[in-house]
């Protein structure tokens, strides 16, 4: 048996053993049953494929007997019949060695989102505006939790900058590779001429992180309340609402502003400081451990332009992957923006596994 099969058989009787635990589920406490249940779930996927292959497997094996020992009507169906399953082995092979490739710790983590407008003047806050809602009606499709952290509005429905939590199973894994420069190609609204102008934001994905995974003492953090200069009503410049935290070892620095609640915008600030602390140590541990690599997926690099948005043709191009759509009114309402996250997620599966494999 090779080393593969050994190591798929493995898998499956942990997987097995699990399930049997599992089933004597008072035999220890809920932590302990908490625990095990996940790595239940977690193993469930690719032991179903072990199954699969298995099955495909030994039923391969029984048709190539039945080829060798029949007439010839039957070997010639067997043999359409072999070519299949070849080809089904092969694809659930596929799917196993992608499953076992080491996963990123972060991956069924929420994330912050944060966007700012680029360069193009109003236009380009008018466009980070339409990302930051693209967003957040994809989401919506996934039956995440949006939660806006920062807003901060022009008046004229652009942006420019804001931030948000997405919750839910498996969000950063999604959303990582939307990290990066997004230039949009449109006429603006302003624009009397119908001229075409370029602008562009930037998009920032963070893994959110728990206390557990950061711990920032508070004699590290410089708090400074102001008040907010939004609008909002009366309360406006009068109550220091507004937080400011500075994390003094890293210099890092996270503003929220509220309408009222000083508490509310201290928790917000936190909860973003912390995912950028460990979004600065994930990048650490990255660049000593990783070789530069021809295209930047799912590094966060936002240095550079990863999509373009051109209107007038109606088209999105992710420049990483060379993948385009004429999809732009299904992407900007979210509903077809899995078709280019889907296709980044399997770039950096192909590339992973072929690295895997040298």
């Amino acid at each position: 048996m090779s080393e593969f099969k050994k190591k798929l058989n493995s898998i499956l009787k942990k997987y097995e053993a699990v399930g049997e635990i599992l089933a004597d589920h008072g035999a220890f406490d809920p932590k302990e049953f908490s625990k095990l249940s996940k790595e239940y779930s977690d193993l469930s996927e690719i032991a179903m494929e072990i199954r699969l292959l298995f099955s495909k497997e030994k039923e391969l094996s029984d048709t190539i007997a039945l080829a060798e020992s029949s007439d010839a009507d039957i070997k010639d169906m067997a043999e359409m019949e072999i070519y299949s399953l070849r080809e089904t082995i092969e694809g659930v092979e596929k799917r196993i060695k992608i499953l076992l490739l080491p996963k990123d710790i972060d991956d069924d983590k929420g994330a912050i989102i944060e966007i700012r407008a680029g360069t193009g003047g109003d236009e380009a806050g008018l466009f980070a505006a339409n990302l930051f809602k693209m967003y957040e009606l994809y989401a919506g499709i996934h039956g995440w939790v949006f939660e806006i952290l920062e807003f901060s509005d022009s008046g004229i429905g652009a942006i420019k900058e804001a931030s948000a939590s997405i919750s839910g199973k498996g969000v950063f894994a999604r959303l990582k590779f939307e990290s990066g420069v997004h230039r949009v190609q449109r006429v603006p609204v302003t624009e009397a001429s119908g001229r075409i102008h370029t602008s562009a934001a930037t998009v920032a994905v963070l893994p959110e992180a728990e206390e557990v995974d950061i711990q920032i003492d508070e004699k590290d953090l410089q708090i400074d309340t102001y008040r907010s200069s939004g609008a909002g009503g009366q309360h406006v410049n009068k109550t220091d609402s507004a937080v400011r935290i500075t994390h003094l070892p890293t210099g890092t620095i996270v503003a929220v502003q509220d309408e009222r609640s000083q508490h509310k915008n201290k928790a917000r600030a936190m909860k973003i400081l912390r995912a950028k602390i460990y979004e600065n140590e994930r990048n650490k541990m990255e660049s000593s451990r990783s070789e530069n690599r021809r295209i930047q997926v799912g590094t966060g690099d936002r240095s550079e332009r990863i999509r373009t948005y051109n209107f007038p043709q109606g088209r999105v191009s992710d420049h990483r992957i060379n993948f385009t759509l004429y999809k732009i009114d299904k992407i900007m309402d979210g509903s077809a923006l899995d078709e280019i996250i889907d296709k980044l997620i399997e770039f950096d599966q192909a590339e992973k596994l072929g690295k895997h494999l040298t």
